[in-house]
């Protein structure tokens, strides 16, 4: 893995993360307990702090970032993500907030000062807009994203399901190390 300090910042983590050698994470981040990077990954902390709740998974190729304070920018966004969340492959995630319990789908875009709340089921390929905000409880899919439907009961339970698997395995990947 590719551990970097950037000006004063060096990344944090908590207890039972899996960073993959082949991820790089950069600068102002901290990853709480049970976190898992995959290969390919960049999380770069460098011009905003990149926040990842306990029990997230960011799958391989995905990019995190934030955006620095501008005159096209205001004050910058930083990278929140809750816990319990999956990030599809090569997801772009950038300077946003994710709440608890969602699912960024495989390829999904979500830019500067999107909101998506807890419990929202971004579809593969979406495109979440800058600024845009995604309600609880809802499906979305397209580019840009619009809200389909309501999640039925089983795609809410699927979010844990889809975090315990992802902490299930980077536990197999630690235990070979």
């Amino acid at each position: 893995m590719t551990i970097r300090k950037f000006s004063t910042y060096t990344p944090e983590w908590g207890n039972n993360v899996f960073i993959d050698e082949q991820a790089t994470v950069i600068g102002d981040v901290v990853l709480d307990d049970d976190v898992s990077v995959w290969p390919g990954t960049v999380i770069r902390g460098d011009v905003a702090p990149i926040r990842i709740g306990k029990g997230t998974n960011i799958q391989d190729g995905s990019v995190l970032h934030g955006t620095h304070a501008g005159p096209y920018s205001g004050g910058g966004f930083p990278l929140t993500i809750g816990d319990f969340v999956t990030i599809g492959h090569g997801a772009v995630v950038h300077a946003c907030t994710v709440g608890n319990y969602c699912l960024v789908g495989i390829g999904a875009i979500v830019m500067d000062g999107a909101v998506i709340q807890d419990y929202v089921m971004l579809g593969a390929g979406g495109l979440v807009a800058p600024g845009k905000q995604l309600e609880s409880g809802f499906l979305y899919v397209g580019a840009p994203a619009r809200k389909i439907r309501e999640l039925t009961d089983d795609e809410i339970k699927f979010f844990d399901y889809s975090a315990s698997q992802y902490i299930k395995l980077k536990n197999t990947y630690l235990e070979q190390e």
